[in-house]
């Protein structure tokens, strides 16, 4: 079966493995994890930051980095079809008792004409701003990249405003392989970035929130009471350990066979369009007379599995588990699709 459901499906790879079973592990709890320490320090060091903490998930990253920006009566701007918003169980409102300001986004990208309008006056019937998310790469719009300008103008309009800047980076490496910019120049520009280590690059689980030493001191008492406490946690952190040596440069890989699948989309007759696929992410809309349903049946008669994203819409994902011999499987089974 090939799955390009999603590129958090992958599997340890033997090599990531044998380096899991090495690790030297402690009680992470205990702050004796030194496995754990590494990648933390590892992540906030390649994003020129101070400080990291290891948590499961990039949902829960995300949201301890929200609850430790904001308060109660504040709000959040971020593009409306963000994970925070979409998918992250309303975890804003749960969490963090605050509201969120959603802009209309440009494949989810926005720009800072966007967020300087959604900044609030001090207006005792406003929520107040306190915080402003991005997304990069943006998952609803299919795997798309900022550019550096419009990045560097958001953050420039943040520090004039005093706005800490967070950024979901599920899939960070994604963009920094395909656009070249620097990951540590984003230490310059964001607060605070989330880094997702179970999509691309291929660990069984696990996100690194990266910050200051005094914010990131901060949330690991908001992971606390999250139930985020670790305890030999040394064995996942070394897969993060690992896949950051061996598995960024990759990507590249799966940018290339998601540009190939795209392609052969684009001038299918039963494609009625297809985003740009700057990176793994390749998301078509399938033309009327034709579900959903029936493309996904289709192609799981033929070992390959996807995913609906909404009606008539379709979401491919390469990853470290899909070869180039899968990709060509999968053009095979592409071109017997009958509309």
């Amino acid at each position: 079966m090939i799955d390009l459901r999603s590129d958090t499906l992958t599997r340890p790879t033997a090599a990531m493995l044998d380096a899991m079973f090495r690790a030297s592990v402690g009680d992470d709890v205990y702050e004796e994890d030194p496995t754990v320490r590494d990648l933390e320090q590892e992540c906030a060091s390649r994003f020129g930051l101070e400080a990291g903490l290891f948590c499961p998930s990039g949902t829960m990253t995300n949201q301890i980095a929200i609850k430790g920006h904001t308060e109660p009566l504040s709000e959040v701007i971020c593009e409306q079809t963000s994970h925070i918003y979409l998918w992250e169980v309303g975890g804003i409102a749960f969490h963090s008792g605050a509201s969120v300001a959603l802009l209309p986004g440009d494949r989810g990208r926005v720009t800072a004409a966007q967020v300087a309008a959604a900044i609030r006056s001090e207006n005792v019937h406003y929520p107040t701003t306190r915080l402003i998310s991005l997304e990069n790469t943006h998952n609803r719009g299919g795997g798309s990249c900022y550019d550096w300008n419009t990045l560097t103008e958001i953050a420039e309009l943040a520090k004039r405003q005093r706005i800490p800047l967070h950024l979901d980076g599920a899939r960070i490496f994604n963009a920094l392989v395909a656009t070249g910019q620097d990951s540590r120049e984003y230490g310059r520009l964001f607060d605070t970035v989330s880094i997702c280590l179970s999509k691309g690059l291929g660990t069984p689980v696990g996100s690194v929130l990266v910050g200051s030493q005094d914010f990131i001191r901060k949330c690991k008492r908001i992971r606390k009471v999250m139930g985020g406490g670790w305890r030999q946690a040394g064995y996942l952190a070394a897969a993060g350990l690992y896949a950051l040596e061996n598995h960024v440069e990759r990507l590249a890989d799966d940018h290339r066979r998601a540009r190939r699948l795209a392609e052969a989309l684009e001038t299918a007759p039963y494609v009625n369009f297809v985003l740009p696929a700057e990176t793994n992410l390749v998301i078509f809309r399938l033309r009327d007379g034709l579900t959903e349903d029936r493309f996904l049946a289709h192609m799981n008669e033929h070992g390959i599995k996807a995913s609906a994203f909404g009606p008539q819409m379709v979401r491919f994902v390469t990853h470290l588990d899909v070869d180039d011999a899968g990709i060509e499987r999968v053009l095979a089974a592409l071109q017997t699709v009958q509309q």
